[in-house]
């Protein structure tokens, strides 16, 4: 669903988020492929267009994400949400694998979203090897 966002929201977003995906990290100028507008709490579920709703996501991570807020962490066998980068900071959830290609959860909210968002897919991580 297409959704009109104000260009000085956009804007906004963009300048906080640094052209890059607040979930992988990857950045607009390396993958060549525009980032999206992701609403964290989806429209679907109640969410709103506003700063503290929308943030930019690659489009592979926004796809996988879909209208997703929770997930199961399988370690503990517990629903938790997912990880808000507008109200959560990205290394207290995620860390660099040790040849900088992978993202590892560090907490339940960063399991389920590196597993829901699939952001170690083969794709992904070739893209972060070079």
């Amino acid at each position: 669903m297409s959704v009109y966002i104000p260009v000085s929201l956009r804007n906004q977003i963009r300048e906080f988020d640094r052209n890059r995906c607040r979930y992988c990290q990857r950045r607009e100028t390396l993958s060549g492929i525009p980032m999206t507008f992701d609403h964290i709490h989806p429209l679907s579920k109640g969410g709103v267009t506003s700063f503290e709703n929308v943030c930019l996501a690659c489009r592979a991570c926004n796809e996988f994400k879909g209208d997703c807020v929770t997930a199961q962490d399988l370690f503990i066998q517990e629903i938790v949400p997912l990880f808000n980068p507008r109200t959560q900071k990205w290394h207290d959830h995620f860390s660099w694998g040790d040849d900088g290609t992978r993202v590892e959860g560090k907490t339940s909210v960063g399991r389920v979203t590196v597993f829901t968002l699939q952001m170690n897919n083969q794709v992904i991580v070739t893209a972060r090897r070079r």
